[in-house]
């Protein structure tokens, strides 16, 4: 669909077809004339005016939105060829559109259109083509195997992307507009006879509803439809990456797309999909098992490591094997601080090398996380500001948490690390398990659009286990999953 289909036309109400956001249109008073919409670009140094004396036209547009040579071949070439009494005969061709309005002028300028200002009237002529980033591979979600191309801040790129992979005409897509300001395309996508319809229409009630000004990430509009807007893990999945997309909505899920956003949210979501990648389909399924219990393994050890030893060394000595307590004593005899001052400070400090190597050059950042971890480690051991197993505690826990496929997961996991330590220094091994307890209650009443955050875990589904706690063989999938409520079970059918 044109620019100008989308400017021109209001799409008919429906759970199929697209609704227009009130906050996508511009105000603008006045009638339709150049004096008009020069008015409304006031201060705008970056709009073009040109003018075309032997027509008596003027155009206007943004020259860094448009495509330099359709617009020669659309509009300049055309206009600079011909004589005024042939300009009738050349506005009838279809890439002339009549703008009826002010408002329809400006916001096709604002798309990237060229309006043509003549005797006949105003006309926007769609030459929308801004440069764009390359397809290229994701960086944080690197792939061994299987395809290797990423979504980019393009819109219309992003939606190839998935149609190359899904070749049918059951991929609906709707789409709405959010932000007074940034005016931000978002889309719906879904599989009819896949998708739970429920989920469709939540989500677009949920997009239409955003009152806000600016919207230039799918990661800020998945904290404003989040279920739970506080919770400490993320509701909605993210992935960069065109195959995970595809899959999620064979398995009847929705996606959605935001324009500006190398990233494409994932609805309804598990907290167990956040340990999934697509590599363990990509490899035997043996194989694809071991590396899920592998990250399963290091969220425990992640959250759990560092505030036993805060628990154990103030608390419960007793718990100590005898050869290593010795040890222990002799590492923390010079420590001057309580295990609990000691364990935050070396776990934010860890932070802190983490957060600057993330900032900085890529070169740089890996010495500096590198070589800093070696060298204030070792030094902090040496001038007996902390012990030498609290050390190996931290390194384990840093190391477990880059283990786990998600940023934003593991993200929630770091912070919660520091929750943990605090009760387990103040309370010893009954606030390490209270605080377990807190973060199950806590997950177990999260959903996420309208869903179990929790599934299949609770409520319980083993029928679902196959492919969450392990990666079952290919042909032990006779259904999809429980949470996305398909109205078509068969994962390998389509119903007719």
């Amino acid at each position: 669909m044109s620019i100008f289909s989308k400017i021109t036309q209001m799409f008919n109400s429906g759970k199929k077809q697209q609704e227009q956001n009130s906050q996508g249109t511009p105000q603008v008073s006045g009638p339709l004339t150049l004096e008009t919409i020069l008015q409304e670009f006031k201060d705008c140094f970056d709009l073009d005016q040109y003018t075309i004396p032997t027509l008596q036209a003027n155009l206007l547009f943004f020259s860094h939105q448009i495509d330099k040579p359709t617009y020669e071949r659309l509009v300049l070439g055309p206009l600079q060829n011909i004589r005024k009494e042939e300009l009738d005969d050349l506005l009838q061709q279809s890439q002339f559109i009549h703008a009826s309005d002010a408002v329809q002028a400006v916001q096709g300028i604002l798309q990237g259109a060229v309006a043509l200002f003549v005797e006949q009237g105003v006309f926007l002529i769609d030459t929308y083509g801004p440069d764009k980033r390359n397809i290229e591979k994701s960086e944080s979600e690197s792939a061994i195997t299987g395809p290797h191309d990423a979504f980019i801040e393009t819109l219309e790129t992003n939606i190839s992307l998935i149609r190359r992979k899904i070749k049918s005409n059951r991929l609906k897509i709707l789409k709405f507009r959010v932000g007074e300001l940034t005016k931000t395309e978002v889309c719906v996508l879904y599989v009819d006879g896949l998708a739970n319809m429920e989920y469709v229409d939540q989500m677009s009630e949920r997009i239409k509803s955003i009152e806000f000004s600016s919207l230039y990430d799918g990661t800020i509009l998945t904290q404003l439809i989040d279920d739970f807007p506080n919770a400490l893990f993320p509701l909605f999945q993210t992935s960069e990456r065109p195959d995970i997309a595809v899959s999620k909505l064979n398995e009847g899920k929705v996606v959605v797309i935001a324009d500006q956003s190398p990233s494409v949210i994932i609805a309804p979501s598990s907290f167990f999909e956040f340990f999934t990648t697509p590599d363990d389909y990509y490899n035997r399924w043996a194989v694809g098992t071991a590396l899920r219990l592998l990250r399963y393994m290091a969220f425990i050890i992640t959250i759990s490591f560092t505030s036993l030893y805060v628990s154990i060394t103030t608390y419960h000595y007793e718990m100590i094997p005898e050869n290593l307590l010795i040890s222990l004593t002799e590492s923390r005899s010079r420590v001057p601080f309580p295990p609990i001052i000691e364990a935050l400070l070396m776990e934010t400090t860890i932070e802190m090398l983490r957060e600057a190597g993330a900032r900085l050059p890529t070169k740089i950042g890996q010495t500096i996380g590198i070589v800093g971890g070696i060298v204030i480690g070792t030094a902090a051991v040496e001038a007996g500001f902390t012990s030498n197993i609290l050390i190996i505690s931290v390194a384990m826990s840093a190391i477990a948490s880059f283990v786990i496929p998600s940023y934003t997961m593991s993200g929630s996991i770091r912070l919660i690390r520091f929750g943990l330590i605090i009760l387990s220094g103040m309370l010893g091994n009954f606030g390490f398990v209270a605080g377990i307890a807190l973060l199950i209650i806590h997950l177990s009443k999260l959903t996420s659009l309208g869903a179990p955050y929790t599934i299949p875990a609770a409520p319980l589904k083993p029928v679902d286990w196959k492919d969450i706690f392990i990666r079952g063989p290919f042909w032990s999938f006779h259904q999809r999953p429980t949470q996305a409520r398909s109205s078509n079970q068969d994962p390998n059918k389509m119903k007719k």
